[in-house]
């Protein structure tokens, strides 16, 4: 029996690592060519995107906590790497990469922070709305920066899709028509072999066509612009220099890089953790990724996070441990060393080809749409952080994403939701007149109720509101405050109501009471000294209950619509 079991176990172990093997083929497979093309996207020399595939991948492999995350260069974080370290030193200068360097430095001193603090719920205040607007510019502006890449010209370092567009209308003349050839039939190669052959390596596969074309038809020559000399073998380790006016710079892009990475990386290792049964700890993948950041600027290496697709084609490939990240890190050591001479004649816009065919998937107009249709106010806060993010700038989308969505909580907070509630017979309820025009109402008697929270920002709303209907309703002898909907009253909201209690009990001669009020509330006016100022106003538990201990008579009601028709009547 032992021996069955362990041949079953030997099995089992064979089977993983053969599905290990293959997946890990598989996104060597595709890092290659997205490694080299997104280093070109963050303005650096393509080889820093295959060191950015190798020790990362080691690190994540022994410290992550999700078995199929794929680890490495991603577009969005190429081109925020770009947007932020382009405003300091030209694309690939020394200057460039060592502050690159620096900043993944950064980055993961964030990530390991927030891992170690326990603090990976704050990327929870982030909305949807925000993200989805965000990364759907954001993938506008990535492909929309490929295309000097694809024409052949140099248009400046621009990250706002109107001056990039501009700019390219203004150097029309100077367009490599050889280029634009090779790059549309570059993304239409990609597109089809992906529509139709989802398992065909389409990247690897142009990588080869299109260095095959360059060199036998020597459009290097043309005026083609290539990737050319490759460094063969692995970075040395090195500490990046560093000095604290920079740090000071690079502060608010690394701390954006550090978050967006984190939530990339945490959307799709849960969406494939839930799939495969099994749990995702926040805080351990931010700590991952922190170290696996702070290896990426010892070795020569930009900051690096979790890819959606790479991640999607782990899991369809069969990746069923972390044993796959350290399989595909090993191949792209192996190419480092023995292959780089391959990429010489590989044309910058295959590989422009390669980041708009992966890009144009993130663009979700849709969503937008959706959201108007359903809540507008989550429709309103995409669009703020889209349009910021495309005319804008690609780092200021999030922050005024954010900043907009807390300005329109804030506004709606001040203003909660207050109605005047009727009386339904046919279902002995309580319900708001404006959506129900049955419901009954009386002349001596008000009913409100509250549907937030009340306090500072909105007590003077409430005062207004209360006084405005109170003012439409002269005959008032009762007011009824419903409170279920209130979860929680600070100090000022308590003081505008007693005011209100006072000055209509004194002044009008109107009983002001209390119905449905929670205990987390009763907790708070009770410890304000409510309980023996205002008892008689505060223990009732419905509004049925105030209507029957303190006999209101609601004989006399008449619907909203029986008054208009009063109304009008009388007018005639």
């Amino acid at each position: 029996m032992q021996k069955n079991k362990g041949e079953t176990v030997l099995n089992v172990n064979n089977t993983l690592l053969k599905r290990d093997m293959l997946a890990g083929l598989t996104l060597f497979v595709m890092l290659i060519p997205q490694g080299m093309a997104y280093a070109m996207l963050a303005g650096l020399p393509p080889v820093m995107g295959l060191y950015a595939s190798t020790i990362p991948l080691f690190i994540y492999a022994l410290l992550g906590s999700s078995k199929h995350l794929s680890i490495g260069p991603t577009a969005i974080t190429s081109l925020l790497v770009f947007s932020g370290v382009s405003a300091f030193a030209d694309p690939g200068t020394s200057l460039y990469v060592s502050i690159v360097l620096l900043l993944a430095l950064l980055v993961g001193a964030v990530q390991l922070c927030l891992g170690v603090f326990k603090l990976g719920f704050i990327v929870k205040f982030i909305p949807n709305s925000v993200m989805n607007g965000y990364i759907s510019a954001a993938a506008i502006v990535i492909g929309v920066s490929q295309l000097k890449h694809i024409v052949g010209v140099d248009i400046g370092n621009y990250l706002q899709v109107h001056f990039i567009i501009i700019e390219l209308f203004n150097r029309f003349s100077d367009i490599n028509w050889l280029s634009v050839i090779l790059g549309l039939i570059s993304i239409v190669v990609l597109t089809l072999l992906k529509h139709y052959h989802t398992q065909f390596p389409a990247a690897l596969f142009l990588v080869v066509f299109a260095s095959l074309m360059v060199f036998f038809f020597q459009l290097e020559d043309k005026g083609v612009h290539i990737v050319g000399e490759v460094p063969k073998g692995l970075p040395n380790f090195s500490v990046p220099a560093i000095s604290f006016e920079t740090v000071q710079m690079l502060i608010p892009i690394s701390i954006i890089i550090a978050l967006l990475g984190f939530m990339e990386s945490l959307s799709i290792g849960k969406a494939v953790a839930q799939k495969e049964g099994y749990k995702i700890d926040p805080n351990k993948e931010l700590r991952a990724l922190g170290v696996a950041n702070v290896a990426s600027s010892c070795f020569s290496a930009f900051p690096v996070n979790g890819s959606f697709s790479r991640t999607a084609v782990n899991h369809q490939a069969g990746g069923a441990t972390r044993l796959t990240s350290v399989i595909t890190g090993l191949f792209v050591i192996i190419a480092l060393l023995f292959f780089t001479s391959f990429f010489y004649y590989l044309p910058n816009a295959a590989l422009a080809a390669i980041i708009i065919v992966a890009v144009y998937k993130l663009i979700d107009l849709k969503e937008v749409k959706h959201l108007f249709h359903v809540k507008p106010f989550e429709g309103w806060i995409w669009l703020t952080t889209f349009g910021t993010t495309l005319f804008i700038g690609i780092q200021w989308g999030i922050l005024v994403g954010a900043l907009f969505t807390l300005l329109l909580l804030i506004k709606r907070s001040a203003k909660p939701n207050i109605v005047e509630l009727g009386y339904i017979k046919k279902s002995n309820t309580f319900r708001d007149i404006q959506r129900f025009p049955e419901a009954q109402t009386s002349d001596e008697l008000l009913i409100i109720r509250i549907d937030s929270s009340l306090h500072f920002a909105n007590s003077s709303f409430l005062d207004e509101t209360i006084r405005s209907l109170l003012y439409e309703k002269p005959k008032v002898k009762w007011l009824i405050l419903d409170m279920s909907g209130v979860n929680d009253i600070d100090t000022a909201a308590m003081a505008v109501l007693a005011e209100l209690m006072d000055y209509y009990q004194k002044e009008k001669n109107m009983t002001v009471l209390f119905a449905n009020m929670k205990g987390t509330v009763r907790d708070t006016i009770d410890r304000e000294g409510w309980g023996q100022q205002y008892k008689e106003q505060l223990h009732y538990l419905s509004i049925e209950q105030v209507l029957k201990e303190r006999n209101i008579p609601y004989s006399f009601v008449r619907t909203r619509k029986e008054k208009e028709e009063w109304v009008n009547d009388f007018q005639i």
